[in-house]
């Protein structure tokens, strides 16, 4: 099973050389960056797996809600990426236009970032709604409500994180995110286990360790834009009082749109979860740690995707069409070759993958391991349609496009997805297998009508 991208001469041109260098200097240090922030999350895994499994399962169900709402909100400030883009492409001198993009990305992300504040603040309410089990909200719902103090300072960082990404230094996050990791570390130390002269929190401190290192990088990311000399010459945190109402507008209709496309394919994502969750907790098990698997590899499309929209946007500001298609089918050639070879090996040696997480010579895990080597076999098929799904969506942004690819995602992650999903698993002996082909049906039909749309680009009046 394999994406076919169509034939391009951008991609073998006398500027292609400098188009994957480009590409590569600006995604590497992204993709690193989002590895990081993997790594953020399992430490505290690690650390509040030692407090007990029901403390364990308080934490995931309070993190995957805070998790969701920091995703899709991080979509919402990310429109910054595409606006300032297109500014430095048009004058690359557009101190003005890019400080007021950031300033209005500011406004929409505090806002929306308060909002998510208020949901976490109504997690008791929200786990009971879902079914969860009484004892585990206990732990669950003052975790969530000490972990919504994080929403603002998360969601800024993101914001700021995007725009120094945008404005020439990648590697700015992948530090400031590595910083994270530390941080969060010594903060689950200290704070759970009452270690510097602090108090044992216990589960709690956990959430306090979340607050603190999201608070230390938003203020990491403001001592850059302060002394960074590329940086402080847009002096963008100066005049945050000001509005401009135009681009604020912009701002939410590029990126709303980004946040509901992020809320369809989690919704997917999550609901397969819970779906295999009602067929049996060894299957769920095996989910589990396939699925962490994917997550792994999809950070690399990911980078690319966040690099391509950037790449894009410039070229959309300057009005090269040729750039323009130079950029995203580099991206898209990168993208799809990286998760051709991680489908390969998830093929050609999947024990040896599923190894990272789970001891095959265990005679517990055999059971486990069964299901996982079925659903890694489902991964490695839609490895390329994830890979290609996430870059076209990204590609799409830099040209500044982004509601049709919204619906686009509502469309096939929910109908084709979702009920594929819930009809194979739950009303055949297919079980949690059919559930991973629900996801594989979402994720083609996606990939499909993104790169459809980005191929005809020019006859959908999408180029500048």
């Amino acid at each position: 099973m394999t994406v076919t991208l169509p034939t391009s001469p951008d991609l073998a041109g006398p500027h292609a050389p400098s188009e994957w260098r480009e590409m590569l200097r600006l995604a590497a240090p992204l993709v690193g960056a989002n590895l990081l922030q993997m790594a953020v999350f399992a430490v505290d895994v690690l650390f509040v797996a030692r407090l007990g499994p029901a403390s364990l399962a308080a934490s995931s169900l309070a993190v995957s809600i805070f998790g969701l709402l920091i995703w899709s909100l991080s979509g919402l400030v990310g429109a910054a990426s595409p606006l300032i883009a297109a500014e430095l492409g048009r004058r690359s001198h557009a101190v003005r236009e890019v400080r007021r993009t950031v300033r209005m990305g500011g406004w929409a992300g505090l806002l929306a970032a308060l909002v998510a504040t208020g949901i976490c603040q109504l997690g008791g309410p929200l786990l009971r709604a879902t079914g969860q089990d009484e004892a585990v909200i206990a732990q669950a719902a003052p975790f969530l409500a000490v972990l919504s103090l994080a929403c603002v300072p998360a969601v800024m960082a993101s914001l700021l994180r995007t725009v120094v990404s945008t404005l020439g230094r990648p590697g700015v996050g992948t530090a400031i995110t590595g910083l994270a990791v530390v941080v969060n570390a010594v903060g689950n130390w200290a704070f759970i286990y009452g270690h510097g002269g602090l108090p044992a929190l216990g589960l709690i401190g956990s959430a306090w360790s979340s607050v603190v290192t999201s608070s230390a990088m938003l203020l990491a990311y403001a001592l850059v834009l302060r002394f960074d000399r590329r940086m402080h010459r847009y002096r963008l945190l100066g005049r945050w009082w000001r509005p401009e109402w135009a681009r604020f507008a912009d701002v939410w209709r590029i990126g709303l749109p980004i946040f509901a496309t992020i809320v369809a394919e989690a919704g997917l994502f999550n609901g397969a979860a819970l779906l295999i969750g009602r067929i049996g907790e060894t299957q769920l098990a095996a989910h589990t740690v396939a699925m962490q698997l994917a997550g792994i590899t999809f950070q690399v499309p990911f980078g690319l995707g966040q690099a391509a929209t950037i790449r894009v946007g410039l070229a959309y500001g300057a009005r090269d069409h040729a750039a323009i298609a130079r950029a995203g089918w580099t991206a898209l050639a990168m993208s799809v070759g990286f998760m051709s070879t991680t489908a390969a090996l998830m093929l050609a040696a999947p024990r040896l993958v599923l190894g990272l997480y789970l001891d095959a010579g265990d005679p517990a895990n055999q059971a486990v391991l069964g299901y996982a080597l079925q659903f890694v076999m489902v991964a490695a098929a839609f490895q390329l349609f994830d890979g290609a799904q996430s870059t076209c969506g990204a590609v799409l942004r830099g040209l500044q496009d982004t509601r049709v690819p919204m619906a686009i995602a509502l469309f096939g992650y929910w109908v084709p997805g979702l009920l594929t999903a819930i009809g194979l698993g739950l009303f055949t002996p297919l079980g949690g297998l059919g559930v991973w082909f629900g996801l594989m049906a979402g994720l083609v039909v996606v990939a499909g009508l993104l790169l459809w749309r980005w191929h005809r680009r020019g006859a959908l009046g999408l180029l500048p």
